[in-house]
């Protein structure tokens, strides 16, 4: 039980949720049910309080009784119907009140579960107006006095036994409707789930073919299937074609049958180019990664092979087989204005008609994780030779001399090339200007922070680290080490590295076909 106080508390929750009683239990956690609330309603909407003892005979007014009685006889005689219509009282009490003012006007029924009996016609009757649907079945039910389910059971009940005399011939008609458009909505659902089945089907194929296509062909999963080669396209259908249909996948990729065929029978035919592919590979890997397409052509012709440089692209491209590439921030041994600079005397001329006729000259860092290298070489312009380099750990004034004298003792007599420089401070002390005047060598700079003014020597820079430097691992390699492979590469790079524009033969090899020597 429950004190006035809680149920007081309640009710006056209750009135301020707008009547939610389903709200107003869960936040207080009682009553146990939504009648026992309706009931203290009741009593507190008549008596303006709740009694502290009370009983159901005091709960109501007469007229309340009276009223609730009288709405009993006059629609349709359901207790139901009225204790839910009017929210007051519980049916047993309803059930006391009609014995006491209506005893005579009750319909016969069991106390417990007031079973009501009604005439057979009057379910016969209902029945028919359910089955001609000439109203909801709520309406129906609500205007005999019976609840939905009572109205379904009269149903079942009589169309489960032969049907009586006194019902009219419409009912086997309208079940007969009601059977054809059964078998017509389900003929409908029928469709639509084989209309399903094949989008599911295209959806799948299309999948596939996009992972295939990933997989196979290396493209994007989002990628465009109208953009895919006759080739590309060919190559997905056979990896598909065992689990699909060849017609389905034509549809998808857009390809023409004739053309899938021609391109099958292009892909399964042998590879005339299998023994070149090998060579090509191994002269690549040979050569350090250090040759692209144009000087593996090259050297291919040298050795007697004729083959398109086109063909040899594509078959790169195919193996994956490219040079690596990287650039990197160059170093400056710009110091300041030391001595005054000379003129410019080159002007990006890198053209020399003989050796020794224009020398240019830089310095460039090599930072690996044992220290830092430097190299310091003379640039021949008539072939990109190179007559002397130095390498040291230091970028000292000993570094660029050391060079300078010994690119001077190659000269022969009368020999006084133009050498060019950037505006570096090694370029500008006493021990270089002094040496390249007792030489007879005339000075040129570039100008201040352009290095398109030397850019013949930063070209070779990029190629050295491209081919020897960059994307390599040197972390167990020794200064010692590096500098002796460094050096290798530059004795290599004169006498062995062919070039383009000395008809693919390397410095040397170009020197000696016009007679000079290195």
């Amino acid at each position: 039980m429950y004190s006035p106080e809680d149920r007081l508390k309640a009710v006056q929750l209750l009135i301020k949720y707008d009547f939610a009683y389903t709200t107003v239990i869960q936040e207080l956690g009682y009553p146990s049910s939504v009648k026992s609330l309706k009931s203290w309603f009741a009593e507190y909407h008549c008596h303006g309080e709740l009694h502290k003892k009370c009983s159901n005979k005091n709960f109501y007014s007469d007229h309340e009784r009276q009223n609730a009685v009288a709405y009993y006889l006059e629609h349709g005689r359901s207790i139901s119907k009225t204790c839910r219509k009017l929210g007051y009282p519980s049916r047993t009490t309803l059930d006391h009140w009609i014995n006491e003012l209506a005893p005579d006007e009750k319909k016969r029924c069991r106390s417990s579960n007031i079973v009501i009996s009604y005439p057979q016609n009057m379910k016969e009757q209902a029945v028919i107006e359910l089955c001609s649907r000439n109203g909801t079945a709520d309406t129906i039910a609500e205007s005999y006095g019976i609840q939905r389910g009572t109205l379904y059971n009269w149903k079942r009940q009589l169309l489960s036994k032969e049907v009586p005399c006194s019902m009219p011939e419409m009912k086997e008609a309208t079940l007969s409707d009601q059977k054809d458009e059964l078998l017509s909505e389900i003929e409908r659902l029928q469709a639509k789930v084989s209309e399903l089945k094949r989008d599911a089907y295209c959806l799948q194929m299309q999948k596939d073919i996009l992972e295939k296509a990933a997989e196979i062909i290396k493209k994007d999963p989002g990628i465009n299937l109208k953009n895919l080669s006759n080739r590309e396209k060919t190559a997905l259908i056979d990896a598909l074609r065992r689990k699909y249909p060849l017609s389905n996948l034509f549809l998808q990729v857009k390809i023409a049958r004739s053309t899938y065929y021609y391109e099958h029978r292009i892909l399964t035919m042998p590879d005339k180019y299998a023994d070149l592919r090998k060579h090509i590979y191994d002269l690549f890997y040979d050569l350090k990664s250090r040759y692209g397409y144009r000087r593996i052509h090259a050297v291919l012709k040298n050795e007697a092979i004729i083959v398109s440089e086109k063909v040899v692209r594509r078959l790169m491209s195919e193996m994956g087989l490219i040079v690596p590439h990287k650039t990197m921030r160059k170093y400056n041994s710009y110091k300041g204005e030391i001595t005054p600079a000379v003129p410019n005397l080159i002007e990006r001329n890198f053209h020399a008609d003989a050796p020794n006729k224009k020398w240019l000259t830089d310095i460039t860092e090599f930072s690996i994780p044992a220290g830092k290298v430097y190299l310091s070489p003379i640039v021949d312009c008539f072939d990109g030779a190179l007559p002397s380099w130095t390498i040291s750990t230091s970028p000292n004034a000993e570094l660029v001399n050391t060079m300078l004298d010994n690119g001077i003792a190659s000269l022969e007599e009368g020999d006084a090339p133009i050498i060019h420089s950037d505006r570096g401070c090694h370029y500008r002390w006493p021990g270089w200007i002094a040496r390249t005047d007792e030489a007879g060598l005339s000075r040129s700079m570039s100008r201040k922070g352009c290095s398109p003014d030397n850019s013949a020597c930063e070209g070779l820079f990029g190629r050295i680290k491209n081919e020897l430097f960059y994307f390599r691992d040197w972390k167990n390699v020794t200064i010692d080490e590096f500098i002796m492979v460094l050096n290798d590469y530059l004795i290599w790079y004169n006498e062995k590295r062919i070039k383009e524009t000395l008809g693919w033969r390397s410095p040397l090899q170009y020197r000696q076909s016009l007679g000079y020597s290195m």
